[in-house]
């Protein structure tokens, strides 16, 4: 009795199987990747389990005791409790049935236990339900939880913390680039801030697309029509949802869409490769700007977080910027592999539902880490070297276009080549080539006075 109990927590081996026969095919014929579904969406299914059963229950479709059961049998897979018990490969039957037929069959062997007898994983766990409708739904509930609470408040700290460095350094004038050649001046609180309002407009967009995440196909069964499920079945299975999650989980209002279609989890994916070119943009000027010490520009420092060569001593590399842009170059391949499965729904069906599953959760999951890695590691410990950017500044000769107005582009060219040639600052060139006094020239040419 002992050793049952210790496998119906959890804590036995995968050879203490809970699953059965449509699971153990299902490892049989998709021995393909060993890449298994993400734990966020087996606990999304595990939710989605234990509200509809409760809602047979309370429908009485379903024995008030075994609906009970199952509910509380669910809620383990959905607490991570049985995550070993899920060992499928993504590459699957594009449904997803095999998936839904492991937590079907996880279920009902736990809550054959519990109740004392048989709970039919088809019949009982899977009632009102089709895998057509379950795995889409499940898609949006895991993708919904994962962005409301994981990426969007370490896009948040991360905005935040851009945002204060931008305010520290409001007032510290640097030499803009365009090309990656020097360009009028800029300050360095405003470059920062141009980061600070990517990452808004990237919080903006997911918030705007979510009510369409929190739309569920789950009520549609097998092609839209709803066969095999009590009428308000729906609406009771996304309250629950709701009212455990937190979040506004609703019926698709158009089943046929909802279970034929994958349009959501395209534009969800849409705006994490957007945020993943902002977060790109972000490390990569982060990794410019700490180039050096000696031969780069090295306006700013990075915490020094550890060797950065194994044969080089003292070399330290921008380790943090370097992770988040490989995290970035993943989540634009996983946009690419969502767009294409989405284009395959044919007829009543989208027949790529797993593969959107695993690339979207990673694709939210990663971003949140590296939001916060950037954040933590990187954007806090930021530190601008004033005098470096100063010094440089007063080199630089397209301050000249300053003048522009008074001498003419013709003439500022010359000047600008003139400084560049015998690296004197601007002013001193102009004084000769130009004439223009000293007091006006001070003033037009001062960097405080072009931002």
């Amino acid at each position: 009795m002992t050793q049952h109990n210790e496998k119906l927590t959890g804590s036995s081996p995968v050879n203490d199987n809970l699953f059965a026969k449509q699971t153990h095919l299902a490892l049989e014929n998709f021995a393909i990747s060993g890449l298994h579904m993400p734990p966020a969406f087996i606990h999304a299914l595990g939710l989605l389990k234990a509200t509809a059963a409760q809602t047979n229950g309370e429908l009485q479709l379903l024995d008030k005791a075994m609906a009970i059961d199952i509910q509380r049998s669910a809620m383990e897979v959905a607490s991570g409790q049985h995550d070993k018990q899920f060992p499928l490969d993504i590459f699957q039957t594009g449904s997803g049935t095999s998936t839904n037929m492991n937590a079907n069959e996880v279920i009902a062997t736990l809550a054959t236990a519990k109740l004392g007898q048989d709970v039919n994983a088809n019949d009982h766990v899977n009632m009102g339900q089709s895998s057509n409708d379950v795995i889409p739904s499940c898609i949006h509930i895991s993708g919904a939880l994962g962005i409301k609470q994981k990426l969007l408040p370490a896009l948040e700290t991360l905005r935040k913390a851009i945002e204060g460095k931008s305010l520290s350094y409001q007032d510290t004038v640097k030499t803009g680039r365009t090309h990656l050649m020097d360009a009028m001046p800029i300050t360095l609180g405003q470059e920062l801030g141009g980061w600070a309002h990517q990452i808004e407009q990237g919080i903006n967009r997911l918030n705007q697309a979510l009510p369409r995440l929190c739309e569920l196909a789950i009520g549609g069964t097998a092609v839209g029509t709803g066969i095999n499920t009590h009428d308000n079945f729906a609406k009771s299975v996304c309250d629950k949802l709701a009212h455990a999650t937190g979040v506004n989980f609703i019926p698709s209002p158009n089943y046929f869409a909802a279970i034929s279609s994958q349009d959501t989890a395209v534009e969800i994916s849409g705006h994490l490769k957007t945020l993943a070119v902002s977060l790109m943009k972000i490390s990569n000027d982060l990794r410019w700007m700490n180039s050096g010490p000696v031969a780069g520009l090295s306006e700013i420092s990075l915490p020094k977080l550890q060797a950065g060569s194994s044969i080089m001593p003292g070399k330290v590399n921008p380790v943090i910027p370097e992770a988040v842009t490989m995290v970035c170059a993943q989540v634009i391949g996983n946009d690419t592999t969502i767009t294409v499965a989405g284009q395959s729904g044919n007829f009543q069906l989208n027949t790529m539902l797993p593969v959107i599953a695993y690339n979207l959760l990673q694709s939210i999951e990663i971003l949140a880490n590296s939001a916060e890695s950037l954040s933590a590691k990187a954007i806090i410990g930021l530190r601008a070297d004033k005098q470096k950017m100063a010094q440089r500044l007063t080199l630089n000769p397209v301050l000249v276009t300053a003048l522009n107005a008074r001498v003419g582009y013709e003439k500022g060219a010359e000047i600008a080549e003139a400084a560049y040639l015998q690296e004197r600052p601007v002013l001193e060139v102009a004084l000769e080539m130009t004439n223009l006094n000293k007091e006006e020239l001070t003033r037009m040419l001062d960097p405080k006075n072009m931002i």
